[in-house]
């Protein structure tokens, strides 16, 4: 029968021990909106959604993203009362496909959530050094924003998830009074009343639909980490599958409405031609317009603050996997090595910091002197980086919702046909379909054109880590076999 998982190789100390269960529902909804970041997707994947698709039905498609992961989260939710690991894809998919598969997720996920952590940097030395620029008149590079971002993200991943989360807590809270303050302007303004266009079916069930859905998903990304801090919350059986499904209906709302706001404040018949003209401008731009300059500076000092959170989010997330890897003993058992006082994956957050190092300093060598100027680290660093994270985030999660099918394919432990069976069979097929929209329209997310050998070597990165995981759990299996039937989970 399937009970809790037995964690591989049962923490000895407190050196090997994250368990200290302080989070509750609340901070972990806050750590998993953050980590989806509505400023920055209102400010930067909105627009941009827009300029690329030609499409006004964009809020309606975060609505369809939408109903796909609430059916996600059902199963997950329901499997996530039963293991708690901090290598949530990596349990989930051993429980129910097999170790070996487990470990092939187990690198996938490990290197999807370091790129897209990495690739956050990008932007966020862009946004920051731009915006003390403009103030200053300094010119600033944007790899010492990236660097002062850098050092304030390290030296909270190896304190205890507490203090990452209060901090969480109140960038996102500020953040929802912003994009709310856009909201109500939006429809204060409305130069073409208040169109429901974006909702009409001709604008959404047309030519860039896949284009929509693929570039619409990247803005839910995060959602799914609840899971990771299974080990952290004070009610394991409740906490995540709660959080889950309050963030996940939450996010796709907001988005779905902010999207519409800002289509009905610029104007239906203006917005895809502002939305090309000006970027991730836009909503600054806008809010200038309307004559509130300072509104504006503070969009956008919480723009760069909403970008903190995320990396914040996403780093504590890498941290874990780390750790949990370690532990098991997939990594070498250093990395599960956490704070003796504060219980914080050490090992797995200095290695994560070390990563961003050294990749942030090969883009800002490889950029200095780019033609694309300022730019760079958007056009590359973010972009590559953070739409192979999503390819492979989504890739899991469809994996894994048929992995809950197998879970519970020998007992439901309670549970109904539709959350074990039918509810994530359909998020399989719709998560699935994401997917191959993405890796289709994959030349377009990263700003070339056609079949570069850029649109085949990122995905390959991010599949190849998810192969040479199999390969590794295989080599695991016949060469060391101890720690390979320690990875049980039933």
């Amino acid at each position: 029968m399937a009970t809790e998982t037995r964690l591989s190789a049962p923490p000895t100390d407190r050196s090997e021990d994250l368990s200290r269960r302080t989070l509750t529902v609340p901070t972990l909804v806050f750590l998993i909106i953050a980590a989806s970041a509505p400023l920055t997707v209102l400010a930067g994947g909105v627009p941009t959604s827009y300029a690329v698709t030609g499409l006004l039905g964009v809020p309606a498609g975060y609505i369809a993203l939408g109903v796909i992961l609430v059916l996600f989260a059902l199963g997950y939710g329901a499997m996530s009362t039963r293991i708690q690991n901090a290598g949530a894809f990596y349990a989930y998919v051993a429980a129910g496909l097999g170790i070996r598969q487990g470990i092939g997720a187990s690198l996938l996920a490990l290197v999807s959530y370091n790129a897209m952590q990495i690739g956050l940097y990008g932007i966020f030395g862009f946004a920051a050094a731009s915006f003390v620029s403009a103030k200053t008149g300094l010119d600033v590079p944007w790899w010492a924003a990236a660097l002062v971002g850098f050092v304030i993200v390290g030296l909270l991943g190896i304190n205890k998830i507490d203090l990452s989360a209060k901090v969480v807590a109140v960038v996102v809270a500020l953040e929802f009074a912003v994009v709310i303050a856009v909201d109500v302007i939006s429809f204060a303004v409305a130069p073409e009343g208040p169109s429901v266009a974006a909702f009409e079916p001709t604008n959404f069930f047309a030519n860039g639909v896949g284009a929509i859905l693929a570039f619409g998903i990247a803005a839910f990304m995060g959602f799914e980490s609840g899971a990771i801090y299974s080990e952290e919350v004070k009610d394991p059986r409740r906490t995540v599958s709660r959080a889950t499904f309050i963030a996940v209906s939450l996010i796709s709302v907001f988005y779905a409405f902010s999207a519409w706001a800002l289509q009905v404040g610029v104007g239906p018949s203006n917005t895809i031609a502002a939305s090309t003209e000006l970027g991730p401008d836009l909503v600054f731009v806008f809010l200038t317009e309307q004559g509130d300059v300072l509104v504006a500076d503070i969009a956008n000092v919480l723009f760069i603050t909403s970008l903190l959170a995320a990396l914040i989010a996403f780093h504590n997330a890498a941290a874990r996997y780390f750790y949990s890897l370690g532990r098991s003993g997939v990594l070498p058992r250093m990395f599960g090595i956490v704070g003796r006082r504060n219980s914080a994956p050490v090992a797995g957050s200095l290695s994560q910091s070390a990563l961003a190092i050294v990749l942030i300093v090969v883009f800002a060598v490889v950029g200095a002197g780019s033609e694309l100027g300022p730019l760079f680290p958007v056009v590359t660093m973010f972009t590559w980086l953070c739409n192979a994270a999503a390819f492979g985030l989504v890739f899991l999660m469809a994996v894994t919702s048929v992995a809950v099918i197998g879970f519970f394919r020998k007992d439901p432990l309670g549970h109904s046909a539709f959350v074990r069976v039918v509810a994530p069979a359909l998020a399989a097929v719709g998560l699935g379909t994401v997917f191959v929209l993405i890796l289709v329209n994959f030349d377009v997310m990263i700003g070339v054109e056609g079949i570069t050998p850029l649109v085949v070597i990122m995905p390959a990165i991010i599949l190849g880590a998810g192969l040479a995981g199999l390969v590794w759990g295989e080599y695991l299996r016949r060469n060391r076999p101890a720690v390979y039937d320690a990875m049980t989970f039933e």
